[in-house]
């Protein structure tokens, strides 16, 4: 194995940490989750609208393909995960008519999905340093920079969804691991953009949806209060800055 080959999968080992760091802060807090959420929440908003809307802007305008493919797939993203979760909830709604549901495959789902997000984000690292070394470094600082999120958001949404703090633990290894193994993986493919472009697509519609639809109300549900709604615009200032420095 070359240097160069080296080089990204030592950064991919820093995007364990920064993961890792980022779950372990939501379990230490989780009697503050609702404050969590609430900056979730903003943090997925500002990952949608300048992370993978400007990734899909930039594939289409260089491969001249036609937009409304990605924007299906962010629909059929969106309404895939809302029938999943409801059709989980109806068959596990046992409960009173207006009690609350929340189910613990809900959590588990999400995670995986943040895990194959995390998954492409090592792809990321790996594709660029087949570019340059200047590239690859550049996209690492980015992925870096947002995997503390990233770690944050899977451990909220499992425990939110009345997982154990084992079960949260265990996929937020998974995600801190997916990076690592995505990095690896470009030593040996590389993946099209017709499919990158759709992949982003469906997961925007997914995170869309566990957004607006899950972490955001549930952040409001109990414990409404201008923290959360602060936090909230302060995940987004985050995300955005981020994008704009790295």
């Amino acid at each position: 194995m070359s240097i160069n080959q080296i080089e990204p999968i030592i950064l991919s080992l820093l995007t364990f940490v920064s993961t890792f760091c980022g779950g372990l802060f939501s379990l230490k807090y989780k009697n503050k989750l609702h404050l969590i959420l609430g900056f979730t929440s903003g943090v997925i908003l500002g990952v949608v609208a300048f992370d993978i809307f400007p990734e899909i802007i930039n594939i289409v305008n260089n491969t001249h393909t036609n937009p409304t493919q990605p924007m299906i797939a962010l629909v059929i993203g969106f309404l895939v995960f809302h029938v999943m979760e409801k059709l989980l909830l109806i068959h596990h709604g046992h409960e009173k008519q207006y009690t609350p549901h929340k189910h613990p495959s809900v959590g588990q789902l999400s995670a995986l999905a943040l895990s194959a997000h995390s998954f492409l984000d090592g792809v990321g690292i790996g594709l660029g340093f087949q570019v340059s070394a200047h590239v690859g470094i550049l996209v690492a600082l980015a992925v870096l920079a947002h995997d503390f999120s990233d770690g944050l958001n899977t451990v909220s949404l499992v425990i939110l969804n009345k997982n154990t703090d084992k079960t949260a633990l265990f996929f937020l290894l998974l995600d801190a691991l997916t990076p690592i193994l995505g990095t690896i993986s470009t030593l040996i493919f590389k993946i099209p953009d017709d499919a990158l472009l759709i992949y982003l697509g469906f997961f925007a519609g997914f995170l869309l949806y566990i957004g607006a639809s899950d972490i955001l109300p549930e952040a409001h549900s109990k414990h409404s209060s201008m923290k959360t709604i602060i936090l909230t615009l302060l995940g987004v200032l985050l995300i955005y800055l981020i994008t704009r420095i790295v």
